[in-house]
């Protein structure tokens, strides 16, 4: 039995249930076997409560970033105004529609931590190109119907260079378990809150062999600080735990 970003399914509550169920209706000869590409030391440890001989085989790519990926810092504090989150807000709303009329590409996507961002960030970019002729955004994320999130995603996925610029604009839905192909750019609008989500978002761009990408990295006040030093530790090929 494999198990896939298993960091994600020991934080919810009901698969423990579901784990259970499994473990009662399996034979006693069966093997699981856990995958993740970032494992928070708690999680280990709740792992290893239900299955104490488990053996921990870690890869070079553990915690760490694809080789492929270069990593933009944009500061979006703002010189000389006050700071509040609506300032913050229209300082990146500027650093997206310069970066998406300036480096067109065929596949974007841009990371936001709340939905009520997400409908913000995507009414902008409709405004940005009002007839719809250079760029087509897709949302992804729960507020969504679930047949609306898959056409999207289709739509995102199957395309092919050369046609319209494709903006995904989602939640952290998207940075799990869906293995996009030819991402030219993740933005990161906001800042993720834990160091495992920042791994995730930007490995969704460069991905596979020889794979390239650019992860621009929106940030505002003490996330400048932290966001540097994250990104020196990427270059130096050290895992972000």
């Amino acid at each position: 039995a494999v198990f896939d970003e298993v960091d994600i399914l020991f934080n919810d509550e009901d698969f423990k249930v579901a784990l259970q169920s499994l473990i009662d209706s399996s034979p006693v000869i069966t093997q699981y076997l856990f995958v993740t590409a970032t494992l928070p030391v708690e999680i280990y440890n709740r792992l290893i409560e239900v299955f104490p001989d488990t053996k921990v085989i870690m890869g070079p790519g553990m915690h760490h970033i694809s080789s492929g990926l270069e990593e933009v810092l944009v500061d979006c504090s703002g010189e000389g105004t006050l700071k509040t989150p609506d300032t913050a807000f229209l300082n990146k709303k500027t650093s997206l529609l310069k970066l998406v009329e300036e480096s067109p590409v065929s596949k974007t996507i841009v990371f936001c931590n709340k939905i009520e961002t997400c409908r913000k960030v995507e009414n902008v970019l409709k405004r940005f190109d009002r007839k719809g002729t250079h760029v087509r955004i897709l949302p992804f994320h729960a507020a969504l119907a679930q047949e609306t999130r898959l056409i999207n995603m289709k739509e995102f996925t199957h395309s092919q260079p050369g046609g319209d610029s494709l903006i995904l604009v989602c939640t952290d839905r998207a940075s799990r378990g869906i293995d996009f192909a030819g991402v030219d750019h993740v933005v990161l609008f906001d800042f993720p809150r834990d160091p495992s989500e920042y791994v995730r978002r930007v490995g969704r761009t460069a991905r596979g062999a020889g794979g390239k990408g650019k992860a621009f990295i929106f940030v505002v006040g003490k996330q400048v600080p932290l966001a540097r030093k994250i990104i020196e530790r990427n270059q130096k090929g050290h895992p972000l735990h």
